[in-house]
């Protein structure tokens, strides 16, 4: 059974895929904290927070950054993660007048403690309809904290409104009408923040949107502006139809890696037969696709008139770990996973199995399916 052209991208798409943890795992690195210690020691009155590992938080900073280097303002840009955030006391940086959240708002309060601590305004964007509730009324109410959630506006398309609108209204002696980026510069970039948007909002509609995302993965790496000072040099120069060339070629490599893994189909009996029987598969080494190998596997094992289950079954450590996948809404994986001590959604779920079980599940079953 041959693996679909649609199949094939995701699993291009899941592949370039970045664990976040390994990269926020150095956000409070020493140069970072001398970096702090520095921009206290010089009074910078402007503290720019950005979502990191995340492209609209990237895109905010590299706006924050033109616009107080358009007016010759000081400026200090740090990348922020909810994984492994920065406390309060780490940025009660000395002289702060201003603190920009770009694309996140940091824990529950942080705003807050963070404006009352340092006596400072602070201005927040986000786009997640979950932030809404992390809002406190106090937070609502304070006249030095103000914050846009807008679910209909990717975050870095409000921050580049918002500074854009703001560079527009400053006047100089010398300079009328100051823009953010030059009219080539402008157009390029709007048409990222379009992209980008679609992603944020889950939209998916524009053309070769997953070729897009693709290509723009390999940039996540460098989104740290404190390891990488070249990132604004290199944000700006980003052009969509480069990053659709560079993630059609990826997924055209992967089609050969997808047919392999799809060629090694076999039957199993989930619950040794009690719940019926499915297609499934042994992942191991290439778990970060077990999501998308599940649900093309379900199709095909519907078609096989099976159960429509794909199971994706690799080693985890030292576990042996199942996870179902169906994309028929009538069936629900979960109770089979909640059976074996694990759980997850109707669509979605998984569990650790013993080696011994699992083999009763593929015991007296005919060779793998070609």
């Amino acid at each position: 059974m041959a693996p679909s052209a649609a199949f094939t991208r995701r699993l291009a798409a899941s592949s370039a895929t970045f664990r976040f943890p390994l990269l926020v795992r150095q956000l409070r690195s020493d140069a970072t904290l001398e970096a702090i210690r520095k921009a206290s020691e010089n009074k910078i009155p402007n503290l720019v927070l950005y979502n990191y590992p995340s492209f609209s938080g990237a895109f905010g900073a590299l706006f924050a950054h033109l616009y107080h280097s358009r007016l010759n303002l000081p400026c200090f840009i740090l990348p922020f993660s909810s994984v492994s955030p920065f406390s309060v006391d780490d940025l009660c940086i000395e002289g702060m007048k201003t603190c920009y959240f770009l694309d996140c708002l940091g824990p529950k309060g942080f705003p807050l403690e963070l404006s009352r601590r340092t006596s400072s305004t602070v201005i927040g964007f986000d786009h997640r309809k979950s932030v809404l509730s992390q809002i406190s009324s106090r937070e609502d109410s304070d006249p030095n904290i103000s914050i846009h959630v807008n679910i209909e506006k990717s975050s870095s398309t409000a921050v580049y409104e918002y500074f854009s609108a703001k560079l527009s209204d400053t006047r100089s002696d010398q300079i009328d009408n100051m823009s953010l980026l030059n009219h080539d510069d402008q157009e390029r970039m709007e048409m990222i923040l379009k992209y980008v948007e679609a992603g944020d909002l889950r939209q998916w509609n524009l053309p070769n949107i997953k070729a897009f995302y693709i290509g723009l993965r390999a940039f996540r790496s460098k989104l740290n502006c404190i390891t990488n000072p070249l990132m604004y040099q290199q944000l700006t120069e980003i052009c969509s139809e480069d990053l659709i060339i560079n993630g059609d070629t990826c997924l055209s490599n992967r089609q050969t890696e997808a047919s392999k893994l799809l060629n090694k189909v076999f039957k199993i009996k989930l619950g040794r037969g009690f719940y019926g029987e499915c297609l499934a598969i042994r992942s191991d080494g290439n778990s970060d696709f077990s999501d998308e190998m599940g649900k093309e596997l379900s199709q095909m094992s519907a078609a096989a008139g099976l159960r429509p289950i794909g199971a994706v079954v690799y080693m985890q450590r030292n576990n042996l770990k199942m996870c179902l996948r169906t994309v028929d809404s009538g069936t629900d994986t979960s109770e089979i996973a909640k059976a074996y001590g694990g759980g997850g959604f109707p669509g979605s779920s998984s569990f650790i199995i013993r080696m011994d079980e699992y083999n009763q599940w593929r015991s007296a079953l005919p060779s793998p399916i070609r």
